[in-house]
C-alpha cells in the first residue's frame, strides 16, 4: 500500500448539523437586517429605553417610539457582545458554557395546562407543580440547564414569577433559567435572589446561577417590561436570552428567509439595547419562531419548518460569533 501523507487545510465534520444556509445565504440575510433597521427601525415601548437608545446615536421618535438603528451601532453592539457565556449551577458540576457549536440541553417551558403525573388529570398547574419539575430535571443527566417548565397559576399575577422562582431556585442544582419574568423590578427582584445563592453580586457576576429570558413581540417591536428587563440584566452583568417567537405567515412572512430576516432584526434590536445599557454585558440569540398553522390556529413548535427556522437562527449566531438558544427538538 502507498504511504498518504497529511493533507494541508483538511476539514472534518464530528457529529450532525444541518446546513441548510450558505455563508452567503447567511450574509445576506444579515445585510438586509440591517436595511430594515436603518430605514423602518423597530418600536421600543419604553421611555427609557428610548433615551438609551437616543443617547447611544439611534434615531429616535419620541412620539411613535420608532428607532431605526444606524449599521455601525449595530455591529459595535455584536461586536461588544462576549462570544461565550457562563451558565453556572449551583453545583460546579452543572457549569455550562455556551460558545460557537458547544451544544447544551435544556427543558422546554412554560406551560400554562399540564398532564398530573400521578393522577392523569388535565389541570392547571400550581407553584408546588413547579418546584417539582425542577427537582425532576435535576435528577435527568441529560438536561443541562433548567428553564421554568411551567407557570403555577395558583399565584398571584403581581408575584407569580417570583414565587416561582422561589419554587425553582430551592429544587435543583443545576442553573436555572427564568422565562416569564412580568417587570424590570421582578428582574430586579430575581437578580437579587441569584446574588443571595452566590453569596453576593460580584459573586453572581463571576458565576451566574441565574439568567433569563425576554421576548421580543413581532413584528418588530419591543415591549415596555421586556425592554426594562433587558436593561436590570445588562447592568447587572447576568445573562439575558433575547428570544423572538415571530410566526411564520403570521407575524412575519411566510417564508423562511423573510422570516429570518425579522427574526434577526427584533434580537439584533435587543443586543443593541443591552450593550448600550451595558456593554460587554452577556446576551444570547434566542428563537422559538416557527409557522403558524392556520387550521388549527396553533404555533407549532414542533414543525420541520421549526427546524429549519433554528437552523438558520444558529448559523446566524455564529455568524456573529454569539451564543445562541433554539427551540424545538
Amino acid at each position: 500500500m502507498p504511504t498518504r501523507n497529511q493533507k494541508a487545510s483538511y476539514t472534518t465534520k464530528a457529529g450532525f448539523s444541518a446546513d441548510f444556509f450558505t455563508h452567503d445565504e447567511v450574509s445576506a440575510i444579515h445585510q438586509a437586517s440591517l436595511e430594515v433597521l436603518r430605514n423602518t427601525g423597530m418600536k421600543f415601548h419604553n421611555k427609557e429605553a428610548l433615551a438609551v437608545l437616543k443617547d447611544g446615536g439611534c434615531d429616535v421618535d419620541t412620539g411613535t417610539g420608532i428607532v431605526k438603528i444606524p449599521e455601525h451601532i449595530v455591529n459595535g453592539a455584536i461586536d461588544s457582545a462576549p462570544s461565550h457565556v457562563l451558565l453556572a449551577g449551583r453545583e460546579k458540576r452543572h457549569d455550562r458554557v455556551l460558545q460557537g457549536s458547544r451544544v447544551a440541553w435544556t427543558n422546554f417551558g412554560a406551560g400554562v395546562e399540564m398532564y398530573d403525573a400521578f393522577t392523569g388529570e388535565f389541570r392547571l398547574p400550581t407553584v408546588k407543580d413547579v418546584g417539582e419539575t425542577a427537582l425532576v430535571v435535576d435528577a435527568l443527566d441529560v438536561i443541562d440547564v433548567y428553564s421554568q417548565a411551567i407557570v403555577g397559576r395558583d399565584a398571584p399575577p403581581e408575584t407569580g414569577d417570583l414565587l416561582a422562582a422561589e419554587a425553582f431556585l430551592s429544587n435543583t442544582t443545576k442553573h436555572c433559567h427564568h422565562i416569564d419574568l412580568a417587570s424590570g423590578s421582578a428582574a430586579a427582584r430575581y437578580i437579587q435572589m441569584g446574588a443571595a445563592i452566590a453569596g453576593g453580586m460580584d459573586e453572581l457576576r463571576a458565576r451566574p446561577v441565574v439568567s433569563a429570558l425576554i421576548c421580543p413581540t413581532s413584528p418588530l417591536q419591543m415591549s415596555d417590561h421586556g425592554s426594562s428587563i433587558i436593561m436590570e440584566f445588562a447592568r447587572s452583568g447576568i445573562p439575558i436570552n433575547i428570544l423572538s417567537m415571530g410566526l411564520a405567515g403570521g407575524t412575519t412572512p411566510v417564508t423562511v428567509a423573510g422570516t429570518l430576516v425579522v427574526h434577526n432584526c427584533e434580537i439584533l434590536g435587543g443586543i443593541v439595547l443591552n450593550q448600550l445599557a451595558c456593554k460587554g454585558s452577556p446576551v444570547i440569540y434566542g428563537s422559538s419562531t416557527t409557522t403558524f398553522d392556520m387550521r388549527c390556529i396553533t404555533a407549532p413548535v414542533g414543525s420541520p419548518e421549526l427546524g429549519m427556522i433554528a437552523a438558520g437562527v444558529a448559523a446566524l449566531a455564529q455568524f456573529y460569533n454569539l451564543p445562541s438558544y433554539t427551540a424545538g427538538g
